[in-house]
């Protein structure tokens, strides 16, 4: 079984940073795609940013140029560095793992994180 731990939430004033972070463990071979996702309350869940095992960053529009995703391959681990805040940006953010292995011939899943809350006041 695999599962992702997010920290790093929290309240922040407009303008200023939180870095999140996510840790999947169990037993994982590989994993293709990871990224976070948001969802406030009232609107779909939506992607922020994702990242290949090869390092190609994706990020949603309204993000660019304010948050940088990163990853580290070999403890399997994304973190999310926001930065500029605003208060649009308030939500709860899941961590996402998208072709998660746990052996080279094994199928592949998807895994999320039980979220964090973000809160951006103004």
């Amino acid at each position: 079984q695999v599962q992702l731990v997010e920290s790093g939430g929290g309240l922040v004033q407009a303008g200023g940073s939180l870095r999140l972070s996510c840790v999947a463990s169990g037993s994982i071979f590989s994993i293709d795609v990871m990224g976070w996702y948001r969802q406030a309350p009232g609107k779909q869940r939506e992607l922020v940013a994702s990242i290949t095992s090869g390092g190609s960053a994706n990020y949603a529009d309204s993000v660019k140029g304010r948050f940088t995703i990163s990853r580290d391959n070999a403890k399997n681990t994304v973190a999310l560095q926001m930065n500029s805040l605003k208060p649009e940006d308030t939500a709860v953010y899941y961590c996402n793992a998208d072709g998660v292995r746990t052996r080279a011939t094994s199928p592949s899943y998807r895994y999320w994180g039980q979220g964090t809350q973000v809160t951006v006041s103004s």
